[in-house]
C-alpha cells in the first residue's frame, strides 16, 4: 500500500457531499494508511473520518475515531501536529454524547471537564466550552443553570475554536426562544442573516432555529421564506433529521398540513437509520402532532403514506410514532433524571395551530369563502324575480340567477303553469350545468315543454325543445337531436322572428352540428341569421367567429371577435365580454406570425377579460391571467408576468384544474427564475413536475427541472451540478449537444465548489458529446477546463495528457473564421502554459504562454494579453 493511494482516496473523498459515500472512501483510505503502516498518515485519516461521521449522520461512530486520536496525540503530543482540530472535535463529542440514552450523563460531564482542561492548558478562550455546558444544562432541563452557562458564554471572548459566525448565534437563538424571548432572538440573528455563511451547517440552521421567534412576533413572511429557504438546504442531509422535525412541526402549527405530510413521507424511511435515539424521538413527535393534525381536521382516515414498498394508514402510524416518541423520552429522562425531554415531547405532540393558514407562496391559498349571493331584484314579485333570474342566467352570472330562483321558490310555493314552466327552464340549467346531471335536466326541460303549452306560451315552449334537443346530441342521441332543434328553429323564426330566443334556438343547433362536424350546415345556418335583439347578434357574432376560426380565416374569425366585443360592450360588458375578449385574445395569440405581433391588442383584450368576469368564472379568469403572464413574458417584464401567472395557479387549484395548474406553474417557475426570484423558482418547478409526470409529458417535466437546476445554480446550491448531470443523461442518446451543453453547466457548479477532481470527469464527458454532437468548440473549451480541473487537484501528469488532446482537438475547428481560430489557439495556449507550470514543465509553458500572447495582441484582446503578460513574468521570476 502506498500513501499515494491513500491520498488519492482522500481527494476523492474531498470533492463528495458529506454522507455515505464519502464516509466509505474516507474509511477505505484509514484501512490502507494502517496496512502501510504509516501512524501519522493513519491519524490524519482517522481525523477525516471523525469529520465524516459526525457530518454524514453516524456519530455513533465518531466516538471511536475521536478517542482514539485522543489517545495517540496524549501519548506523543509532538509527533501528530497541532492539538487545535481535536480540541474542536470535543465539541461534537460532548454534543453527540447527550443524543443517546444509554450513554450516562456522567461520561458527558467527564468529557466536559476534559475539555475545559485542554482548552485552559493551551490559553484558548472558554467561550465554546460555556456553550456546550449551556447545550447540556438545557437538555436535561436546568434552566437556572443553562441561564447562568448561557450568560457566560456570551461574555467571553470568541477565539479560533469558538463555533463559526453562524453556528455560534444559533445555539443561542434557540436558548432565547426557548425562553420565549423571541424579539431579542431576532435582533441577535439579524447581523448574522445578511452575511455570506460558507458552514457546512448554515444559514439552513438559523434559520430553522428562528421559526419559533418569527411566528410568535408576528413576521408571518419571513417565517415561511425562512422555512422554505432552510429546508431546502437541509432535506438532503441525514445528520439534520432533528432540523426536518422542526419543519414538520412548523407546517403542523401553521395550516401546512399538506407540505408537513410531504416532508413526512419524504424522510420516513429515514428512521430506520437514524443519527441518533435524540434524533428519532424529536422526528416522531412532531410527526405525530402532524398526524394528530389530519385528525383534528377530519382528513385522517383519507390519508395513507408511503413507507418502504409498502403504505401505513396515517392513524396507524400516529399511534406507533408517538408510542416511540415518548418512550424514548422516557429513557432521556430516566438517564437524566429529570422530566424535561417527556415535557417537551409531549408539549409538540399537544401543541395548537399558532396560525389558522400561513401561505408558503403567493398561490398556496386555502379556498376562499363562498361570497354572499347578491339581492334579487323585485324580491317580493315572483315574476320579476323570474325574469331577473332568465336574465341572470343570460349573461353567464350564475349566483345571482340562482338567488333569484330560490327566492321565487320561496314566494311561490304552488305556481301557476305558466311560471312551473320557466321555473323548470331553471331547474334545467341547474341541473346541467351546477349539478352535472343531463338526464334529470332533459326531463325537467321536456316538462317544461308541456307546461309553457299549457299556458298557452309557444314561443317558451319551443325554447325548452330546443334546449331539450342539444341535450340530446350530448347524449349520442344526435339525429333525434338535430330533428328537434331544426323543428323548434322553424317554428321560432315563424312566432318571434328576429328574437332572442330564436337567435338562441339558431346558435345551439349550430354548435351541436359543429360538434358533430357538420361544419357546412352550420356555416349555411349562420349565413342566414338575422336577429334584432343586440345580445342575440353579439352571441352570433361569437359563434360565427369561432367558426370561421375552425375553417382556418383567422381575420374572418379576428373581424367578428371584434363585432361580437363591440356588441356585449353596449350592453355594458359582464361575462359574455370576458369570454369574447379571451377567445379573441386567444385566436391572435395562435395566428402570430411572428412573436410579439398584436401585443397590444392582445393585452387589452385580456385586460378587458378580466374586468369583466365574475370571481366564480375561476377557470376563465386562470386561463386570462396566464396568456397575460405569457404575454408579459414576451415584453421581458418577468416581475409583473409573475402577478399574473400566481393567479392562474391559484385559479386553476382552486377551481380542481390541476394539470393547467401544473403548467401554468412552470411558466411561473420561469418567470420567477426570471426576476430573480430563484427559491421561488425552485419551488415552483419542483410542484409542477409529479403531476407532469402523471399526465406522461416529459419535455415538460424536463424543463422543469432544468429550472429547477438554474435556480440552484443561482443560488449556490451544490445539488445543482446532479440535476444537470441527471438532464444531460436522459438527452444523451437522442440529443448530444443538449447532454454536452448540460454536462458543462455541471462541470461549472462542481468548480464553483471547489470539486475540481469531479468537475474534471463531467468536462471530459461533455467533451465526448460534443464530439459526438458534431460541436468542436464545446470540445475544445471542455478538454481545457477539465485539464486546468485535474491540476488543481493535484494531478499534473493527467492534466497534461487532457491538455494535449484539446491541443489535438484545435485541428477540427472549420476553417472559415480566422479570428475565432486565433481567440482559441491563444486561449488553448494560456490553458496550456498554467497547466504545464503546475506540472513543473517551466520551458514549455513559457513557449505556450508566449504564443498566447501574441494571439491575443493580434486580436486586440488587452485585458486578455495583460493577463497572459502578467503570467509569463511570474514565470520568469520563479
Amino acid at each position: 500500500m502506498s500513501a499515494d493511494e491513500v491520498y488519492e482516496l482522500m481527494n476523492r473523498a474531498g470533492d463528495l457531499p458529506f454522507g455515505e459515500a464519502r464516509t466509505v472512501l474516507v474509511e477505505d483510505a484509514l484501512r490502507r494508511a494502517e496496512a502501510a503502516g504509516d501512524e501519522r498518515l493513519a491519524f490524519a485519516v482517522r481525523m477525516e473520518l471523525t469529520s465524516a461521521y459526525q457530518h454524514g449522520g453516524e456519530p455513533a461512530k465518531a466516538f471511536t475515531t475521536f478517542s482514539r486520536c485522543l489517545s495517540q496525540h496524549d501519548a506523543d503530543p509532538g509527533r501528530f501536529g497541532d492539538a487545535r482540530r481535536l480540541l474542536w472535535h470535543f465539541k461534537w463529542v460532548v454534543n453527540a454524547l447527550t443524543l443517546f440514552p444509554e450513554i450516562p450523563l456522567d461520561r458527558t460531564y467527564a468529557v466536559l471537564d476534559d475539555m475545559e482542561r485542554r482548552y485552559r492548558l493551551g490559553g484558548h478562550s472558554l467561550q465554546a466550552v460555556y456553550h456546550y455546558r449551556h447545550a447540556v444544562a438545557r437538555h436535561v432541563g436546568d434552566d437556572e443553570a443553562a441561564d447562568e452557562w448561557y450568560a457566560r458564554w456570551h461574555a467571553a471572548p470568541r477565539d479560533e475554536l469558538s463555533d463559526c459566525e453562524g453556528c455560534d448565534p444559533t445555539g443561542k437563538v434557540r436558548h432565547l426562544t426557548r425562553r420565549g424571548r423571541h424579539a431579542e432572538a431576532l435582533e441577535l440573528a439579524a447581523p448574522v442573516l445578511g452575511k455570506e455563511l460558507t458552514c457546512t451547517e448554515q444559514p439552513q440552521n438559523i434559520l430553522t432555529a428562528l421559526l419559533p421567534a418569527y411566528l410568535h412576533t408576528g413576521r408571518l413572511e419571513e417565517a415561511g421564506t425562512a422555512h422554505r429557504r432552510a429546508y431546502r438546504l437541509t432535506r438532503p442531509n441525514l445528520r439534520d433529521l432533528s432540523d426536518i422535525a422542526d419543519h414538520i412541526e412548523f407546517c403542523a402549527i401553521t395550516g401546512n398540513e399538506p407540505r408537513g405530510l410531504e416532508i413526512l413521507e419524504r424522510h420516513l424511511d429515514w428512521l430506520e437509520r437514524s443519527p441518533s435515539p435524540y434524533a428519532t424521538m424529536r422526528f416522531a413527535a412532531a410527526a405525530g402532532l402532524l398526524l394528530r393534525r389530519l385528525a383534528d381536521i377530519g382528513v385522517e382516515d383519507q390519508v395513507r403514506l408511503r413507507r418502504g414498498d409498502a403504505e401505513v394508514a396515517a392513524a396507524d402510524l400516529r399511534a406507533e410514532l408517538t408510542r416511540q416518541a415518548l418512550e424514548l423520552a422516557d429513557r432521556f429522562d430516566a438517564r437524566n433524571g429529570t422530566t424535561r425531554q417527556g415535557d417537551d415531547v409531549r408539549a409538540v405532540l399537544e401543541a395548537e395551530p399558532l396560525v389558522e393558514h400561513l401561505p408558503l407562496t403567493p398561490y398556496a391559498r386555502r379556498p376562499e369563502p363562498v361570497a354572499a349571493r347578491p339581492e334579487p331584484v323585485a324580491a317580493d314579485d315572483p315574476d320579476a324575480l323570474l325574469d331577473a333570474a332568465e336574465a341572470a342566467w343570460n349573461r353567464h352570472e350564475m349566483a345571482a340567477a340562482v338567488a333569484a330562483w330560490e327566492r321565487f321558490d320561496e314566494l311561490a310555493p304552488e305556481p301557476s303553469p305558466a311560471r312551473a314552466g320557466r321555473r323548470a327552464d331553471g331547474r334545467g340549467w341547474q341541473l346541467l350545468v351546477a349539478q352535472g346531471e343531463p338526464q334529470a335536466a332533459l326531463a325537467e326541460w321536456e316538462r317544461a315543454a308541456d307546461l309553457h303549452v299549457q299556458a298557452g306560451d309557444e314561443v317558451r315552449a319551443e325554447a325548452a325543445r330546443s334546449r331539450a334537443g342539444s341535450l340530446l346530441c350530448e347524449l349520442d342521441r344526435v339525429e333525434e337531436g338535430v330533428r328537434r332543434m331544426r323543428s323548434a328553429l322553424d317554428r321560432l323564426d315563424g312566432l318571434a322572428p328576429g328574437s332572442r330566443r330564436a337567435a338562441s334556438a339558431r346558435l345551439r343547433l349550430v354548435n351541436a352540428l359543429v360538434q358533430h362536424d357538420r361544419v357546412d350546415e352550420a356555416v349555411a345556418l349562420l349565413e342566414t341569421a338575422a336577429c334584432e335583439d343586440p345580445a342575440g347578434a353579439a352571441d352570433l357574432e361569437m359563434t360565427r367567429a369561432r367558426i370561421l376560426a375552425l375553417q382556418g380565416d383567422p381575420e374572418g374569425a379576428a373581424a367578428a371577435f371584434r363585432r361580437a366585443c363591440d356588441g356585449f360592450r353596449g350592453l355594458g360588458g359582464g361575462a359574455l365580454l370576458a369570454e369574447a375578449a379571451l377567445m379573441h385574445a386567444q385566436l391572435l395569440i395562435q395566428t402570430r406570425r411572428e412573436p410579439g405581433e398584436h401585443t397590444d391588442e392582445v393585452m387589452a383584450l385580456l385586460d378587458e377579460a378580466l374586468r369583466n368576469a365574475p370571481a366564480e368564472m375561476t377557470a376563465m379568469r386562470a386561463s386570462a391571467h396566464g396568456l397575460r403572464g405569457s404575454e408579459l413574458m414576451l415584453r421581458e417584464r418577468p416581475a409583473e408576468a409573475v402577478e399574473d401567472l400566481v393567479e392562474a395557479v391559484a385559479a386553476y387549484t382552486a377551481a380542481g384544474g390541476f394539470a393547467q395548474a401544473a403548467y401554468a406553474r412552470v411558466d411561473l417557475a420561469f418567470a420567477y427564475l426570471h426576476a430573480g426570484r430563484f427559491l421561488d423558482a425552485a419551488e415552483a418547478a419542483e410542484e409542477a413536475g409529479p403531476m407532469l409526470l402523471q399526465l406522461e409529458d416529459v419535455q415538460s417535466e424536463r424543463r422543469c427541472r432544468y429550472i429547477v437546476a438554474e435556480a440552484q445554480q443561482a443560488m449556490g446550491e451544490e445539488a445543482a451540478a446532479d440535476t444537470y448531470a441527471s438532464l444531460a443523461g436522459e438527452e444523451r442518446d437522442d440529443n448530444p449537444l443538449v447532454a454536452a451543453s448540460l454536462l458543462e453547466k455541471a462541470a461549472d457548479v462542481l468548480t464553483g465548489a471547489d470539486k475540481d477532481a469531479l468537475a474534471a470527469e463531467r468536462y471530459a464527458t461533455a467533451a465526448e458529446a460534443f464530439a459526438a454532437g458534431g460541436d468542436p468548440f464545446g470540445v475544445v473549451r471542455t478538454r481545457r477546463r477539465a485539464a486546468l480541473c485535474l491540476s488543481w487537484s493535484g494531478r499534473p501528469e493527467e492534466a497534461a495528457e487532457e491538455i494535449t488532446r484539446a491541443r489535438a482537438a484545435l485541428a477540427d475547428l472549420p476553417g472559415d473564421n480566422e479570428a475565432a481560430l486565433t481567440w482559441e489557439n491563444a486561449v488553448t495556449g494560456y490553458d496550456e502554459a498554467r497547466v504545464l507550470a503546475g506540472a513543473g514543465r517551466l520551458g514549455e509553458a513559457l513557449t505556450r504562454v508566449e504564443e498566447a500572447i501574441k494571439g491575443f495582441t493580434d486580436l486586440g484582446e488587452t485585458d486578455a494579453a495583460t493577463t497572459a503578460t502578467a503570467f509569463r513574468d511570474q514565470l520568469t521570476e520563479d
